[in-house]
């Protein structure tokens, strides 16, 4: 009875298809950067083309004219839902990057002590900006401003670039009240200077579309970048790269909006658009087809999706090798794929071979080890599962092999959580990646015990033909574990102020609840077991909202 009770239970419970903790989990050596280019941005991150921007003279200049800087363009290092995942990379800030600023030698540029104190002042501006010292730009920035307005006139472009980048720092900074009107008055000097069918004008949209993204104001963007599309499309042609990078964001708003069709095709032409022009390898256009993945996992079309990842991992593993976290992401993100499709034996060698790298490339004890032991552990028991009817023998192996990675990854967690993560790796750069890295840490931990009590049910699976009762004494043993996570002070404080390590505690203290409730009958639950199954009880209530 109670091991049909079991079963029952274990199938419907199952193994999520995509594990949530590894995507909080920073890129090593990185911090989330901003990048700095010009009106006409991309969301490239590291590089730019040489070629960009020839048509823009006198918008983007260092030294001897204006130097325009355009937001923020992150990678996020684990495909997550696509909303949630630009969300992320659009409003973390930290260390900044160049892209795109060049010099161009203007002779128009009206020559007295104005012009030079502006010049001055942008410069070091800038430098400081990219030094992530925002405080003391800001200081350079305005005086910039002011002394292009004595210099050059109110309603000079260089007026206009000084506001773009005070406006840059305003929105970095998350003083978005002071930047949008900044970004306004930026767009108004260039439409009357040169009309508002400029491709400047297009370029200045584009910004103020980006800043509405940021800010999740999506019709405001969607407006801001239909009209910079037009613009870019007439005045560069509808093959050029910027043409597709405004293409791409609008796809983005389109899809935040709900409006999946034409989201899809906008990014799969702007990806199109980057592949003809030879960039079809370019950390651009990887960004674009990680998006583009997310839209079509969450449409559940697997095929298409184990494409695109096939191509990106390709592109990552030529040009980066496997020392390198994005090819290992890029892996995990097709093994998590694979094993979806079913396709079990190719998603553990990939995740095998992503351990291995994870290894190499952190230390032992390192959270990402600890999820990646996780990931692997959860193909064993799903191809356990597939085992356990013709070949019982290789179906225990996997299991005692998931045992083996479950109980590791555990000891790294707590490892991490005891020691507050404070010297757990030498990539730590901040107290706050810290904590980042002890809410998923917790979650590993609470995943895999969450694992390890349905492996304690699969393992009593294989011996069901003998009709003998077996205690589960891993089921106890993880719900102990669970429950002392509330217990001790410095989880505890984990659970209750981050939402999403609530919930993921809340479900991993019911499975084990449940397991332990429906897996034997009342006779033969032990007193510890019985008060364990009641101490989560209480916990949960204390836990859950309260009806009123």
């Amino acid at each position: 009875m109670w091991i049909r009770r079991a079963s029952a239970l274990l199938r419907g419970i199952r193994c999520p298809r995509r594990f949530a903790a590894p995507r909080m989990l920073l890129r090593a050596g990185s911090a989330p950067s901003s990048s700095l280019t010009s009106y006409c941005g991309s969301d490239s991150g590291f590089s730019w083309n040489k070629h960009r921007l020839d048509l823009m003279l006198g918008i983007i200049i260092s030294g001897q004219t204006a130097v325009i800087i355009l937001g923020s363009n992150q990678n996020s290092v684990f495909a997550q839902d696509a909303s949630v995942a630009e969300q992320a990379t659009e409003n973390d800030q930290g260390q900044v990057h160049v892209t795109g600023l060049r010099k161009i030698e203007d002779g128009s540029v009206i020559s007295n002590v104005h012009t030079s104190k502006w010049r001055i002042f942008t410069d070091n501006g800038r430098d400081l900006f990219l030094k992530g010292k925002l405080d003391e730009a800001e200081k350079f920035f305005q005086a910039a401003l002011d002394e292009a307005t004595k210099g050059f006139g109110a309603k000079d472009p260089h007026v206009a670039s000084s506001c773009n980048n005070l406006a840059e720092l305003y929105r970095v900074k998350k003083a978005y009240e002071k930047a949008e009107p900044l970004y306004l008055e930026a767009i108004n000097i260039l439409e009357d200077t040169f009309g508002a069918d400029d491709v400047r004008v297009g370029a200045a949209l584009h910004n103020l579309g980006q800043f509405y993204l940021a800010l999740r104001k999506l019709e405001q963007a969607r407006k801001c970048y239909e009209r910079a599309l037009k613009i870019k499309g007439r005045v560069l042609g509808y093959g050029h790269t910027e043409y597709a990078d405004t293409m791409y964001h609008l796809g983005r708003v389109l899809h935040l909006q709900g409006k999946k069709k034409e989201a899809e095709d906008l990014i799969r032409e702007s990806i199109r658009i980057l592949e003809e022009a030879g960039l079809g390898e370019s950390a651009t256009c990887i960004r674009r087809m990680r998006y583009l993945t997310q839209i079509l996992l969450n449409s559940n079309r697997l095929a298409e999706t184990e494409n695109f990842q096939r191509k990106i991992l390709h592109i990552l593993e030529l040009s980066k090798g496997w020392d390198s976290i994005d090819t290992v992401i890029a892996a995990e993100n097709l093994a998590l794929t694979l094993q979806s499709l079913g396709n079990l034996i190719e998603a553990k060698e990939l995740l095998e071979r992503c351990l291995v790298a994870r290894q190499k490339i952190f230390p032992q004890n390192h959270v990402q080890v600890a999820a990646n032991m996780l990931q692997l552990a959860r193909v064993a028991m799903l191809n356990s599962n597939n085992l356990r009817k013709l070949k019982v023998s290789e179906a225990s192996s996997e299991l005692d092999s998931a045992k083996l990675l479950l109980n590791t990854s555990v000891r790294i967690a707590k490892d991490i959580l005891g020691s507050s993560g404070m010297n757990q790796n030498s990539f730590k750069s901040s107290h706050s990646e810290g904590e980042k890295d002890r809410h998923v840490a917790l979650i590993v931990q609470l995943q895999s015990l969450d694992s390890l009590g349905l492996l304690d049910v699969q393992s009593r699976e294989l011996v069901e033909a003998r009709e003998t009762f077996e205690y589960p004494f891993e089921v106890e043993h993880a719900l102990r574990d669970c429950i002392s996570i509330f217990k001790e002070p410095c989880t505890r404080s984990l659970v209750l102020d981050a939402p999403n390590v609530k919930k993921e505690y809340l479900s991993c203290l019911k499975h084990l609840r449940n397991l332990a409730t429906t897996t034997m009958e009342e006779s033969q639950k032990s007193i510890v077991l019985q008060e364990l199954i009641d101490e989560a009880q209480r916990i949960e209530a204390e836990l859950l909202p309260r009806r009123h």
